[in-house]
């Protein structure tokens, strides 16, 4: 037991609250790399790996797939035979699978794309400061309380494993370690929170944009936040915008993209879903894929704050996934609209022609009539 103890010392990720390394790149962007959970111990002293700890740099020693000894393993991150195999039921219990070679070598069964922040740098705009977590409950949390503090203008927040991440009206979003994009963007406009309407249809609109650059098409848009392909949900976006009557406001924009999906992620999740590599040839490295999705919502999001929603409608209009179809709208369980999904007005909010004539809504849940 006291041999735990002093493994425990030296796990490479009984580090510090928070754990940075800042990586400058010559363009001037920087990426944060950060690893905010603590690897603890029981009561009693026996060591032991729970969901809440870091692992990771165990992790990324095992992304490749290959095969990896365990005196390899040992001696990279400065631990005992027993601490290293508590850490590979770990990985098990993140639903990794990890094959064992008569405990003298492990490997991944599948190899993890784990994103490459000194890529990342590189491949971002200059103007965005990216930190990149290990895990963490939401990223919109994370921005939340960086911004009390006051943090600086286009700031993201990127995280490997989202232990708590939320969609709209409080819905849980499944996201798994390598198989999902979650990041959170923050943003300062000068303009009042009431001048902000659209920015979640904007965001759309820039998000399929860029999928289609990096050769992803028929990506559609469903009223109000969600990415949607061959029917299926692909993703989601959460804005959340605090401010003064008069302004400035802070906006924090969340998004989520699902890249691998499966049966087993399906019995979770109340609704059909799917994944962008589920249906194309095309399998583009996370980090890529990332770095593409922040290039379009970095212009998009400057663009927004001069011109507003106008710029983008005629575009999120084409991606309409619904236009034209017979739709339910309901609030707080309740249906207060029932008919064709006509569009969008200047400001986003949605068009729905019934006996009543045509309506605007700025909110509720949408669904095919019937469903």
């Amino acid at each position: 037991m006291g041999r735990d103890r002093g493994d425990l010392q030296r796990w490479p990720w009984a580090v510090d609250p928070i754990r940075r390394l800042d990586l400058v790149t010559a363009s001037g962007a920087r990426t944060l790399v950060s690893s905010p959970e603590r690897y603890f111990s029981d009561a009693l002293g026996d060591v032991r790996l729970r969901l809440s700890s870091n692992i990771f740099p165990l992790l990324r020693l095992l992304a490749d797939g290959e095969i990896h000894s365990s005196r390899e393993l040992s001696a990279a991150l400065n631990v005992s035979p027993s601490v290293l195999r508590s850490g590979m039921r770990a990985v098990e219990k993140l639903g990794l699978r990890v094959q064992g070679l008569r405990g003298q070598a492990y490997r991944l069964t599948e190899p993890l794309d784990l994103l490459d922040g000194e890529r990342l740098a590189r491949l971002t705009p200059p103007a965005l400061a990216v930190e990149l977590l290990d895990q963490c409950p939401s990223t919109n949390g994370v921005l939340m309380d960086r911004a009390r503090g006051g943090v600086r203008h286009a700031l993201v927040v990127v995280c490997e494993r989202q232990t708590a991440g939320r969609g709209r009206r409080g819905n849980r979003w499944q996201s798994g370690i390598g198989t999902d994009l979650t990041f959170s963007v923050l943003w300062y406009f000068a303009q009042t929170v009431g001048r902000l309407s659209g920015l979640s249809l904007a965001l759309g609109v820039a998000l399929v944009r860029a999928l289609e650059r990096l050769g992803y098409p028929g990506v559609q848009l469903k009223w109000p936040n969600d990415l949607v392909l061959r029917g299926r949900k692909l993703g989601g976006i959460l804005v959340e915008v605090t401010g003064q009557p008069g302004g400035p406001s802070t906006v924090i924009a969340g998004i989520g993209l699902n890249l691998r999906w499966s049966e087993a992620r399906s019995a979770v999740v109340d609704q059909p879903a799917t994944g962008l590599f589920e249906a194309s040839a095309t399998v583009t490295p996370r980090t890529t894929l990332l770095a593409g999705l922040l290039v379009e919502l970095h212009s998009a999001l400057e663009r927004f704050a001069l011109a507003g929603f106008a710029p983008f409608r005629s575009d999120w209009l084409r991606y309409h996934a619904w236009q034209g179809r017979r739709v339910t709208l309901r609030i707080a369980q309740r249906t207060v609209a029932d008919g064709e999904a006509v569009g969008i007005d200047d400001d986003g909010a949605l068009l729905v022609r019934s006996a009543r004539g045509v309506e605007s809504f700025h909110s509720g849940e949408l669904r095919l009539a019937g469903r």
